[in-house]
C-alpha cells in the first residue's frame, strides 16, 4: 500500500527506538484518522492530534489535513494537544497497540488481493480436482481394459505353461464333505433319463449328484469296482477344470453328458455294447471340453498360440482336453479307472481319446460319411464300426442343444453367440480372418442356426436314426420343428427389413425432391 499516489495518507509512529509505518487507504479521510488514534489510546473523541510533517512543522488531524505521499510522511509526537499519561512507557504501548490496529484495519485492499489470490488458486485447484476425476475415471477404465487384455491373454494360451503349471487345479479345491450327495427324486431320476430334461434348474452341486447318479444307475461304479469316493473327488477336478465361458463351461458338459446317459437308455445302447464301451462314451463326453479357453482351433490357429504350436495345428483344443482328463486321472485321489489294469486301462484311454478327437467340427464330414458308408450293414460285433458309432454319438451329443424343448435350447444360442462374438471382436482387433457366422454384425439367431439344423444336425441325426428308428421322434422331430420355427423367424425378419429399406428409400426420395 505504500504507493506514491497523492492519495494516500502515510504516517511513521514511533515505537520503542522503531519506527512503524501506517498507510491510511484513501477512503480513510482525516476525521476517521484522530477517531481511530482517540478510540485506540483512549482519548476522548474531540481531542485534539496534531502529527508532525517532514519539515517538523505541526499539522492537525481534522478536514485541512493535506495528502501527502510515502517520501513526505507524517509522523506522530508523543503530546498533540490533549493530556495523555505522564509515563512515557504507558504512551510508547499504546503507540505499539495504535499500530497494530492500524496494520489490521488499513491492509482491507491487501486482504481483498490476497483473498482474490486464494480463491483463485481454489478455483484453480477444483479445475484441476475435476480434471483428476475425469483422469481418475480414464485411469479406472485403462485399468479395466488391462484387466480385459489379462484374461484375455490367459485366454489366448499365450505362455507354454499357462495351463500345466496349474497343478492345484489337478485336485479338488474342496473335498467331499463339502459336495453333498442330493437325494434325487424318483420324478428327477426318470426325467434325467429324457432328451427333454431341463438343465439349466440345477446348481453345479446338484448336476454333480446327477452325473454320480447316472455313474451309479449304469453299473459302472459296481462293474467296474470304482470307489465311490474316487467318483465324487474326480467329479469335483472335472468341475474346477472346466472355465466359466458363456458356451464351453460346467453346464455345457453336463448337457453332452445327460444327452449321452438319455441315448444310452433310449437306444437300449446297454444291451448292444459292451460295458466298457459305455464307460468309455460317459467318461468322454464329462471330459470332451476340459479347460476349453473360449476361443475355438480356427482362433488357436490362425493366433498361433501355444497350444496350436505344441499340437502342429491338429486338433489343439480336443488334444488339450484329452490332456487335460489323464492328468486329473493321474492324481490317484481322482483316478477312477485306478482298479483297472494296464492293459484294459490303455483300452479306456485311447477310446477315450479317440471320442474326444472327434468332437473336432473340422472331422465332421470325413466322420459322417465314414458311418454313412458302415450303417447299412451295421455289425455291433464288428470294432471298427462300434468305434465309428460311438464317435457319431458323441458328435450328436455334444451339438445336442437343438434336440431339446424350445425354452431349454434358446438360451444356449444366446450362450453360442456371446463366446462367437467375443472372438470374432478379438480377431478384428488383432487382424485375424473372421468367419461370417460369429460376426456380430452379419449373423442373426436364426440365419446362425438354420443352416447349422438343416445341413448339419439334422443329416446326422437322421443317419443315426437309420440304426435307431425310435429317435425320431424325440430327437430329430424336435430338430425338424425347430428349423421351422427359426425359418418363420427369418421370414419375419427378412419383412421387417424389408419395410424399412423401403422406408428409409421414401425418406431418402423425399429428400431429394425438396
Amino acid at each position: 500500500m505504500g504507493s506514491a499516489s497523492s492519495s494516500y495518507r502515510v504516517i511513521y509512529l514511533d515505537v520503542e527506538g522503531r519506527t512503524q509505518k501506517v498507510v491510511f487507504s484513501r477512503f480513510c479521510s482525516p476525521c476517521d484518522i484522530k477517531e481511530l488514534f482517540c478510540t485506540a489510546v483512549g482519548l476522548p473523541r474531540n481531542t485534539a492530534i496534531s502529527v508532525l510533517d517532514i519539515t517538523g512543522a505541526m499539522v492537525s488531524i481534522d478536514p485541512t489535513m493535506p495528502p501527502n505521499a510515502e517520501g513526505l510522511p507524517y509522523k506522530v509526537v508523543p503530546l498533540s494537544g490533549g493530556q495523555l499519561s505522564d509515563k512515557e512507557e504507558l504512551f510508547q504501548n499504546v503507540l505499539t497497540q495504535v499500530a497494530e490496529q492500524f496494520s489490521r484495519a488499513f491492509k482491507i485492499n491487501e486482504l481483498k488481493t490476497e483473498v482474490t489470490n486464494r480463491l483463485a488458486m481454489l478455483e484453480k485447484r477444483v479445475e484441476l480436482e475435476g480434471l483428476k476425476v475425469v483422469e481418475i475415471e480414464k485411469c479406472r477404465s485403462d485399468i479395466k481394459k488391462l484387466r480385459d487384455e489379462m484374461a484375455s491373454r490367459n485366454n489366448r494360451l499365450s505362455t507354454p505353461n499357462s495351463f500345466l503349471d496349474e497343478n492345484k487345479k489337478l485336485t479338488p479345491r474342496r473335498d467331499v464333505p463339502s459336495y453333498p450327495k442330493y437325494h434325487l427324486s424318483q420324478e428327477t431320476v426318470e426325467a434325467l433319463r429324457k432328451p427333454t430334461f431341463d438343465i439349466w434348474q440345477w446348481e453345479p452341486n446338484e448336476m454333480l449328484s446327477c452325473l454320480e447318479h447316472m455313474y451309479h444307475d449304469l453299473a459302472l461304479v459296481k462293474d467296474f469296482n470304482i470307489n465311490p469316493i474316487t467318483l465324487k473327488r474326480w467329479l469335483l477336478c472335472i468341475h474346477d477344470n472346466y472355465r466359466n465361458n458363456p458356451f464351453h463351461n460346467f453346464r455345457h458338459c453336463f448337457c453332452v453328458t445327460q444327452m449321452m446317459y438319455s441315448m444310452i437308455h433310449l437306444c437300449s445302447l446297454q444291451e448292444k455294447f459292451t460295458q466298457v464301451d459305455i464307460l468309455i462314451l460317459m467318461t468322454a463326453a464329462v471330459c470332451h471340453d476340459l479347460d476349453h479357453p473360449g476361443y475355438n482351433n480356427t482362433y488357436q490357429i490362425n493366433a498361433r498360440t501355444e497350444l496350436a504350436v505344441r499340437y502342429n495345428d491338429i486338433s489343439p483344443l480336443e488334444n488339450h482336453h484329452c490332456a487335460i482328463a489323464f492328468q486329473i486321472l493321474a492324481q490317484p485321489e481322482c483316478n477312477i479307472f485306478s482298479n483297472f489294469d494296464p492293459e484294459s486301462f490303455k483300452t479306456i484311454r485311447q477310446g477315450t481319446i479317440t471320442l474326444i478327437l472327434a468332437t473336432d467340427m473340422a472331422r465332421h464330414g470325413e466322420i459322417l460319411d465314414s458311418f454313412k458308408q458302415k450303417v447299412d450293414n451295421f455289425d455291433f460285433t464288428n470294432e471298427e464300426h462300434v468305434t465309428c458309432l460311438k464317435m457319431v454319438l458323441i458328435k450328436c451329443c455334444d451339438i445336442s442343444n437343438e434336440v431339446r424343448p424350445m425354452e431349454v435350447a434358446e438360451p444356449w444360442v444366446d450362450c453360442l453367440l456371446e463366446e462367437y462374438f467375443m472372438q470374432s471382436d478379438r480377431e478384428k482387433l488383432e487382424g485375424l480372418p473372421v468367419a461370417p457366422f460369429m460376426d456380430r454384425d452379419k449373423v442373426t439367431k436364426p440365419t446362425a442356426q438354420i443352416g447349422f439344423i438343416k445341413f448339419v444336425l439334422i443329416p446326422m441325426f437322421e443317419t443315426v436314426m437309420k440304426l435307431f428308428p425310435q429317435i425320431e421322434e424325440v430327437m430329430v422331430q424336435p430338430l425338424r420343428e425347430s428349423r421351422d420355427r427359426y425359418e418363420e423367424l427369418k421370414q419375419i425378419d427378412d419383412a421387417m427389413n424389408e419395410v424399412q429399406k423401403k422406408k428409409s428409400e421414401s425418406l431418402t426420395l423425399g429428400g431429394k425432391k425438396k
